[in-house]
C-alpha cells in the first residue's frame, strides 16, 4: 500500500528555492517520495505568494501541478465546518488555514504523513488526540 504524503508550504518552497535553508534536505527527500504529493489550495496560494519574488518560483509550482507531482486533493468548500473547528481549537498558536486543511487531510487519509518544516505540527492532533506522523528536519 502506498503511503500518502501531505505537502506543506515549507518543503515546497525549499524544493524550488536554492537559497532556502532546507533546500538540500527537501530535494533529497523528494527523490524518495512516490508522487503525487497531496496538498490543498491554501498551501499552493501560500507558496505562490512566498515564491513570487523568486525567478520561475510560481511557474515551478504550476509545473509540479501540471506534471501531477502535486495533486490538490482537498476541497475547503466541503470541509468548512471541520476546518473552522480546527482553527478555533488552535487559535492561540495561531493555526493557518493551510495548516488546518492539512490536519483535516491527515484525518481523511489514514496512514498519511505530513511533509513540513513547521514545528506547530508537533502540537496539532488529528481526531482530537492522535499524533500526526511527520517528515520534518531534525531539531524542528
Amino acid at each position: 500500500m502506498k503511503r500518502n504524503v501531505l505537502l506543506d508550504t515549507g518543503p515546497l518552497i525549499a524544493y524550488l528555492d536554492r537559497r532556502d535553508k532546507f533546500h538540500e534536505w527537501s530535494r533529497d527527500l523528494w527523490k524518495d517520495i512516490e508522487p503525487p504529493l497531496l496538498t490543498c489550495e491554501a498551501v499552493i496560494s501560500e507558496a505562490c505568494f512566498l515564491l513570487s519574488s523568486i525567478r520561475d518560483g510560481v511557474q515551478g509550482v504550476f509545473e509540479l501541478l501540471q506534471r501531477q507531482i502535486l495533486t490538490v486533493s482537498f476541497r475547503l468548500t466541503d470541509e468548512t465546518v471541520s476546518t473552522a473547528s480546527l482553527l478555533k481549537k488552535y487559535a492561540d498558536l495561531p493555526m493557518s488555514v493551510a495548516d488546518a486543511c492539512l490536519v483535516r487531510m491527515a484525518e481523511q487519509y489514514h496512514g498519511s504523513t505530513i511533509f513540513t518544516v513547521d514545528s506547530d505540527f508537533r502540537i496539532y492532533r488529528k481526531q482530537g488526540r492522535q499524533v500526526i506522523p511527520l517528515i520534518s528536519p531534525k531539531g524542528i
